[in-house]
């Protein structure tokens, strides 16, 4: 499962209408793709729901998961931070066992180990 904070949510929420999206089919898209310094890094946006993806729902919020992503983002929470470094969303996954020093990717343990989780 993945999940919002109370801002997070607001956020989506508000982007979601700004974009004249319909909350009942569209949603924040969570995945990953490889690259950056520590291998992986997440890529949100937002989307509507694709053949495949496990859907899930927080807070009024549809989240979508392609198949390959839900290993290395499951039993993540989404925030949006507004500080100095700047203003976005903000993923505290529990699967990370390494990041790069400005926090823009990532590395997991073995796919089977966070498949365990």
């Amino acid at each position: 499962m993945i999940t919002l904070t109370d801002k997070g949510a607001a956020k989506v929420h508000e982007f979601l209408a700004s974009q004249g999206s319909e909350i009942e089919t569209a949603g924040l898209r969570v995945g990953v793709r490889g690259g950056g310094c520590s291998g992986f890094q997440y890529a949100l946006a937002f989307d509507q729901q694709r053949d495949g993806d496990e859907v899930f729902e927080d807070k009024g919020i549809r989240l979508l998961v392609d198949g390959p992503s839900l290993p290395y983002v499951q039993g993540s929470t989404i925030d949006y931070v507004d500080d100095l470094q700047g203003a976005g969303f903000k993923v505290d996954n529990p699967n990370v066992i390494a990041a790069c020093g400005c926090g823009s990717s990532f590395r997991v343990a073995d796919e089977q180990e966070v498949s365990a989780v």
